[in-house]
């Protein structure tokens, strides 16, 4: 199972949120890059970015910033957060990203993902984000009565790379994964599910990866807080 350390992007920031909210903002690092080569230094092998503001503008806002960090590293990058077009996901695979994830676009215009998914092969991540099991998009202030496990096997057939599960409830909450939830959708589809939301400790990751069926875990607050030791994360889960 792959760790993705999580550099959440706000006003050029390195941040967490609590469950989401936007004004419940905790700043790590005011040098998104600077945060990338650590991580990397520290043996990760891929990394998870988020531009937050654009999650909930509906385009990229901190552009400058994530391609900074681009520049910085050498490890897979996947990015998330108003990407809602096709040339916006052209302009980041080009500027170096592995991985452009999309959201709220796969509520609203799924044939562009499809199309996507296509076009870019192994390039696209389907991002579901859910409260009690409800999708909620743009930025997570909106919610919808469409079902996180439907919106999944929708995407089945698709050809995209892998869906992040993200529980919005334990998301910076340091409060555990919803590990039952996140293993059912993954039994419910045949695309790699990565786990989002809650991670606080070794434990949360063995508990994740004992599941048999989740393919990585997304953490930011734990590895910013200390409470878990990245390093000994990668090995455990490697090992």
């Amino acid at each position: 199972m792959i760790l993705f350390p999580a550099i959440d992007i706000k006003d050029g920031q390195a941040v967490r949120l609590l469950r989401g909210a936007m004004d419940a903002v905790t700043i790590f690092n005011d040098d998104p890059a600077q945060q990338a080569q650590e991580f990397e230094a520290a043996g990760c092998h891929w990394l998870h970015l988020v531009d937050l503001d654009g999650a909930v503008s509906g385009y990229p806002t901190n552009s400058k910033t994530v391609e900074g960090i681009i520049a910085s590293v050498d490890i897979p990058l996947q990015l998330g957060g108003g990407i809602r077009e096709l040339a916006m996901i052209e302009y980041w695979l080009e500027k170096g990203l592995s991985r452009v994830i999309l959201g709220t676009i796969a509520v609203e215009n799924p044939q562009l993902v499809r199309k996507a998914a296509r076009d870019f092969p192994d390039k696209i991540v389907v991002g579901i984000d859910a409260r009690q099991g409800l999708v909620a998009t743009k930025g997570w202030v909106t919610d919808t009565d469409l079902k996180a496990e439907d919106l999944a096997k929708s995407f089945e057939d698709a050809g995209v790379a892998a869906i992040i599960y993200t529980d919005i409830n334990r998301d910076g909450a340091m409060l555990g994964p919803n590990v039952a939830a996140t293993a059912q959708l993954a039994q419910s589809v045949s695309v790699p599910v990565i786990a989002s939301g809650g991670v606080s400790s070794e434990n949360d990751l063995l508990e994740l990866r004992d599941t048999g069926v989740i393919a990585g875990a997304i953490c930011g607050r734990a590895l910013y807080d200390g409470t878990l030791d990245i390093r000994q994360a990668i090995a455990v889960l490697e090992g």
